[in-house]
């Protein structure tokens, strides 16, 4: 067995990872990264990049087609073969090279093959050979392992071989029925994507669309979902399931029986550390990894869970964001300089609590960040609800002859800042940072009466939220 030591080991060279690598490097600080797989990770290869990859052509098809003298032009349909080919190059043909070569010119140093924690500090690296390298740590080891598709236990469904966003996002073959169990994020935008390829799409949500969101998000999108011809099966479970020669059957609850070709399983996620030797320093394998604020494994000085793995947002861009304060703070405590961790400071991850932003790329467009309205009345604020009808802006009109959307900001009365908002609509994800900033920045309400938006754009809903609150009085 080979030995070295080094100052941080990253478990998992996905984008987190990457991230958290990049900052200790910078800081001064010799670090070791360990892939299992490729490397870039899962948003590289079978999550963010290409499930955007395959909904975009078809959007910007059903976008041409909402604009008069666009329409007519549009004389074909969708090629899938193209997609496909796009997505096949967004991937890079799920090869890593150049995400190594990344590695190489930032002066990150990686270790392919599993890695397993064997005590304080240390792990062993067991290459795809059987080879095994025994690696220390001076200072940390970071747990960027990420999560991986939950597959429920009904009986029967594991039979049916089925799909989870792994297959869905690299799939070379568009099945002719999909069954998509599951109404979160990968479900709705899976759901949508095959649905533009031609597929006859049933969704079984028991508790209806998008649950984190507002409510409003998931009903329109669920009307969006069946405008494109997928069917969209709520209040019940999936209870059973078997093959019947070709046809993958799903029995659910309330007697409905429903036939696929192909089922794509998207009802959560799970943490990649079943295998990661968690045992070994007292903790419990396959759980997530419960982490402060500077995302410190409690009760373990030297480990970090930064992304997925310690389940506080799992999103790419929350994961970059731990990333970043967790590489500073290694760098930090490892020089002896002074820890920034106060809420908002350098080295925590405050936004994970109050101001995490997110786009779901379905039919219409979902982006949201902060509170929902539930979520601030249960702590307690004492709320405003600011709703517009999008479609009612100028700016609505230049994007869409059909325009269709909705907007609602969460407003905490006692402080007269923004807390939540929530759009619905075409392209609504481009309008997501600006109620990011004002939330994280806490900007009063008088103050984002300063804020002009341009005319005639959808950004105009700012000021129609302003006009509901009312003007301020000197």
């Amino acid at each position: 067995m080979q030995t070295r030591e080094t100052d941080v080991i990253v478990i998992g060279a996905g984008a987190v990872g990457e991230n958290v690598a990049d900052r200790t490097v910078q800081g001064g600080l010799e670090t070791v990264i360990v892939e299992a797989e490729l490397v870039g990770g899962e948003c590289s290869y079978w999550a963010c990049m290409p499930s955007k990859a395959l909904l975009r052509s078809a959007a910007v098809l059903r976008e041409a087609r909402a604009v008069d003298g666009a329409k007519q032009a549009v004389t074909g349909e969708l090629d899938v073969a193209g997609v496909l080919r796009r997505r096949d190059a967004m991937t890079h043909d799920w090869n890593d090279s150049s995400q190594v070569e990344w590695l190489n010119g930032a002066g990150i140093d990686l270790v392919r093959g599993h890695a397993r924690i064997t005590g304080e500090r240390e792990l062993v690296v067991t290459a795809e050979d059987g080879a095994e390298t025994r690696i220390t740590a001076r200072h940390a080891i970071v747990a960027a392992t990420g999560s991986a598709a939950l597959l429920p236990d009904v009986p029967g469904l594991l039979d049916l071989k089925p799909w989870t966003s792994r297959e869905a996002t690299s799939a070379h073959e568009v099945p002719a029925r999909l069954a998509v169990i599951g109404g979160g994020v990968v479900g709705v935008e899976m759901a949508t994507a095959y649905a533009g390829f031609g597929s006859d799409v049933t969704v079984i949500a028991r508790s209806g669309l998008l649950g984190g969101l507002e409510s409003f998000a998931g009903e329109a999108v669920a009307e969006g979902l069946r405008e494109l011809g997928v069917t969209v099966k709520t209040g019940a479970d999936l209870v059973a399931a078997r093959r019947e020669g070709d046809d993958a059957v799903l029995e659910l609850s309330d007697g409905t029986t429903i036939h696929a070709d192909t089922v794509l399983v998207a009802t959560g996620r799970v943490p990649h550390t079943g295998d990661l030797g968690l045992e070994t320093i007292g903790l419990e394998p396959g759980a997530w990894l419960d982490v402060d604020d500077t995302l410190r494994v409690r009760g373990v000085d030297w480990l970090y869970g930064v992304g997925d793995v310690n389940h506080r947002a799992l999103l790419t861009h929350q994961g970059k964001y731990q990333a970043r304060a967790a590489g500073d703070v290694i760098v930090a405590r490892a020089k002896g300089t002074t820890v920034d961790d106060a809420p908002w400071g350098a080295h925590v991850a405050t936004a994970d609590h109050s101001a995490v932003p997110q786009v779901v790329f379905s039919h219409p467009e979902v982006a949201s960040v902060g509170l929902t309205e539930k979520q601030a009345r249960n702590a307690g604020l004492e709320v405003r609800v600011l709703d517009y009808d999008l479609s009612w802006v100028a700016g609505a009109s230049t994007v869409s002859d059909d325009y269709r959307g909705q907007a609602r900001a969460i407003v905490d009365a006692e402080r007269e800042v923004i807390v939540g908002a929530t759009f619905v609509g075409p392209a609504v994800g481009e309008l997501l940072q600006a109620a990011t900033i004002a939330i994280v920045g806490e900007v009063p309400i008088s103050r984002l009466w300063h804020a002009v938006p341009p005319y005639p754009t959808v950004s105009e809903v700012w000021l129609r939220w302003l006009e509901s609150f009312g003007r301020p009085t000197p």
